[in-house]
């Protein structure tokens, strides 16, 4: 070939190659080398005791800085992928020229050329089209990378960058996910394992093919004894120890309700991008051993349910094999099943002094179904609610000491359940449910009488009660029924428990619960915080008082079983059992002065757990448990007594001041002797002992004869007024049969303590439709007179079988036609 003809031809090339090469380092001049270091990375989440508990993220990275890298992870890096990394500027023509030749002599491509620098271009910059346009962009763009960072500073970014198979971005994250330790804590086995995931980061992962990973490992290690950085005998021992990973579960990616709840706050603390990608440290208000206690008893309980004799309804285990086929035939994608209809439950405990969230269980199985009844879901509390009915009339200068009438309550007063009867027999809170006839309002709420707490209700009225629970932090509206002081409203369990933290606050609470205390970058800057607002519901008398009832209610009354039963340690506490009508949901919500835990026990879609499920029984255990756990970190300590309330003496009897006049006047008017052995210590303040009496000073301080009764003047001449006769009783729509506003003393105890209680259910059988009184002063009269006007007691009439699925259609009631005046 003449020489001319040479030179063209290489003047051609030469030129084509500088144009090539302009063309190529132009396009990777328009990198921006600053966007390098931006990864996204994983925000991890921390419990209050600063224990890693979680983590948020698109990728799953963990990056940390070159020194926490361990020397022979670097060594290891080199081995296997760029053996000349110290010795190029970026790219390897050597190594270059070498692939060539061996791809051209296997005739397919066996070998790569890429250096770590070109990979960390690639990865950067999202390079990853297969052309020749690509690969040359990548070669300058290398070379640009090596002029502006350090050796070390590329491998540092490389080994935070880098996909190491299972999720797993960078060196940190696959070493807490593969081995359970950090970066900095590998040997040169581990080390050697990830870098030959390298090659194949899916195919070689230890989960997938715990065999071929070993066998790349022990590939490795050669690589590093052919390197010079490790010895014969190192590469010997480290081959020959057998490969152990953690079993495929990251612990540091549960998903569960609380972790599911903190990302959606920090998602509204800093938005998603920053939340999800900004390798931020997110330090939570979580109690780990509390959230591991209540998530064991929860599960256990309600498996203990479904375990009853009889059970008919789903249970956990038939759904989650169900779950579980449906899961496989999806291969991967979002399983095809309904949601569960099994029986559910939920947790929440805050710290009562800033509403800081200690427990959260949403439900039995977040992956199942992700509806979180914690904070989502609303329930009719049933009678939890009754200790805001009885703070209301706390308020009102009323006492615990006061009496108030357990008796027959016609039904139609609050309309629970069914249309007829009497109120006790719907609702009950233990299955020993009786009438004690006049009682103090101490013993009605110890004992949950329900017709004694709507009596409450009634004194104290529906409006000043919907005010102490608007005051107290309940934001759902309550219903304008009276069947509002037993809990008919549905509540969310996150307001329930805040305004229950009144109680042991002396009177006030949080403004909102929170999960989240603050949130820290990766420079160490707080970019959120949490700040918590005091709101004063009432007085810290009436809180007291309330505490005082509702821990006797738990040594005592309808919550004794924690100690007997269910092991609940001996420490200041307080609580109350609730039961909503038909079973339907079971709660316990308890205190002790650091702490408010709230349980329930229900179905998604309102139906009756079993007959007999009690609050108690259901809920009272796992709370039991939650607050054993509780103690390590919360010290119990007893609640504080404010100053203003008083030690008094009260009769069980008036519910007066022991020994006073208007107690023995008040005791002489009901036909009984005020007993002094029936006196006992009460609390209450100046205004309320004042308020009592005031209200009994006009009544008995002087005895009047009938004809000196004090007698109403007329304003008008009646005489002139025709009368008009009586046609219906002043009960708009029906006879007050109960006397349930002012139900009769109808018989008396050996102590002459006036007791009221229903007829038995075949009285009208046999013929005895009246009680006989015993043999006490001043009750033969009443007795007989009663005897002729007794009525008969109604069995209550249910609206559908008490047994019957709550799914059956509502009975839809035509409202009544408005009065024409």
């Amino acid at each position: 070939m003449p020489v001319g003809v040479v030179v063209f031809s290489l003047l051609v090339a030469w030129l084509g190659i500088q144009y090539f090469t302009h063309k190529y380092r132009a396009e990777a001049e328009k990198f921006d080398l600053g966007d390098i270091e931006k990864m996204e990375a994983a925000s991890l989440i921390y419990d209050r005791g600063d224990q890693q508990i979680g983590k948020i993220f698109i990728e799953n990275r963990h990056p940390i800085p070159y020194s926490e890298f361990p020397k022979q992870m670097i060594e290891a890096v080199v081995a296997a992928e760029d053996n000349r990394f110290y010795d190029h500027k970026g790219v390897d023509y050597m190594g270059i020229a070498r692939a060539a030749i061996a791809n051209w002599r296997t005739g397919h491509i066996k070998q790569g050329a890429s250096t770590v620098t070109q990979q960390v271009a690639r990865n950067s910059f999202d390079l990853h089209e297969r052309s020749y346009k690509r690969k040359l962009v990548e070669m300058f763009l290398a070379e640009r990378i090596e002029k502006h960072l350090s050796k070390q500073k590329i491998m540092e970014i490389y080994l935070n960058r880098v996909y190491l198979g299972s999720g797993f971005y960078g060196a940190e994250a696959a070493a807490r996910g593969y081995f359970g330790i950090s970066a900095k804590d590998m040997d040169v086995g581990q080390c050697a394992m990830l870098a030959g995931l390298l090659k194949n980061p899916n195919g070689l992962s230890p989960w997938r093919n715990l065999k071929k990973a070993q066998e790349t490992r022990d590939f490795v290690l050669g690589r590093m004894k052919d390197n010079g950085f490790i010895t014969r005998a190192e590469c010997k021992q480290a081959q020959e120890q057998l490969l152990i990973v953690r079993r495929p579960s990251n612990p540091f990616n549960k998903v569960s309700y609380a972790i599911d709840y903190v990302r959606q706050q920090a998602i509204l603390a800093v938005g998603y991008d920053r939340a999800m990608n900004g390798g931020y440290r997110i330090y939570t208000t979580l109690d780990s051993p509390m959230q591991r206690a209540a998530e064991v008893a929860l599960r256990q309980k309600l498996q203990e349910v479904e375990r009853r004799p009889g059970y008919k309804y789903q249970t956990y285990d038939a759904y989650t094999q169900e779950y579980k086929a449906a899961e496989k035939a999806a291969h991967g994608a979002t399983p095809n099943i309904t949601p569960p209809a099994y029986l559910q439950g939920a947790v929440l405990a805050i710290e009562n002094k800033s509403g800081g969230i200690l427990t959260m269980v949403g439900g039995r199985d977040f992956l199942q179904n992700e509806y979180n009844r914690a904070i989502q879901g609303r329930f009719p509390t049933g009678t939890a609610f009754a200790p805001f009915v009885y703070a209301a009339a706390f308020e009102k200068d009323l006492y615990p000491g006061v009496i108030v009438q357990d008796a027959a309550l016609d039904n139609r007063n609050v309309m629970i359940g069914g249309e007829t009867g009497i109120l006790g027999e719907w609702g009950v809170e233990r299955p020993d449910n009786d009438y004690e006839g006049p009682i103090t309002m101490r013993s009605a709420l110890v004992k949950g009488k329900n017709a004694a707490t709507v009596r409450v209700g009634f004194l104290v009225g529906l409006d000043a009660v919907k005010n102490l629970c608007t005051k107290a932090g309940i934001t759902s509206p309550l219903r304008d029924f009276t069947n509002a002081f037993l809990g008919s409203t549905e509540l969310s369990i996150d307001e329930l428990t805040l305004a229950y933290s009144n109680f042991p606050n002396g009177g006030w609470h949080a403004k909102h619960p929170y999960i989240i205390q603050r949130i820290v970058d990766s420079t160490g800057k707080v970019v959120f915080e949490a700040s918590s607002e005091k709101v004063t519901a009432f007085s810290d008398a009436t809180a007291y008082q309330i505490s005082s009832v509702l821990a006797e209610s738990l040594r005592t009354g309808t919550g004794s079983v924690a100690y007997t039963n269910y092991g609940l340690k001996d420490f200041p506490a307080a609580g109350k059992t609730g039961t909503s009508y038909n079973f339907t949901n079971a709660y316990f919500i308890g205190y002790d002065a650091p702490i408010t835990c709230t349980v329930w026990v229900g179905f998604d879609k309102p139906g009756k757990i079993y007959r007999g499920a009690f609050g108690k029984d259901l809920a009272l255990p796992v709370w039991a448990s939650v607050m054993n756990a509780s103690l390590t970190s919360f010290p119990a300590t007893t609640f504080s007594r404010p100053a203003s309330l008083k030690d008094v003496e009260v009769s069980k009897i008036t519910g007066l001041l022991a020994n006073s006049i208007a107690s023995q006047s008040a005791a002489r008017a009901m036909g009984i002797k005020d007993d002094p052995s029936k006196n006992y210590k009460e609390l209450a303040t100046d205004a309320q002992i004042e308020s009592l009496n005031k209200r009994v000073s006009s009544v008995f301080d002087k005895q009047y004869d009938e004809n000196e009764w004090p007698r109403a003047a007329a304003a008008v001449d009646l005489a002139t007024i025709p009368p008009i006769a009586v046609m219906t009783p002043p009960l708009l729509g029906f006879d007050d049969v109960y006397n349930a506003l002012r139900p009769a003393m109808q018989q008396f105890d050996d102590s002459n303590i006036p007791v009221m209680k229903a007829l038995p259910v075949d009285a009208e059988k046999s013929g005895d439709n009246t009680a006989t009184p015993a043999d006490s002063e001043g009750t033969e009269a009443s007795a007989s007179a009663s005897k002729s006007t007794q009525i008969e007691i109604r069995k209550a009439e249910a609206v559908k079988p008490l047994d019957s699925a709550m799914d059956a259609p509502a009975i839809q009631v035509k409202p009544p036609e408005p009065i024409k005046f």
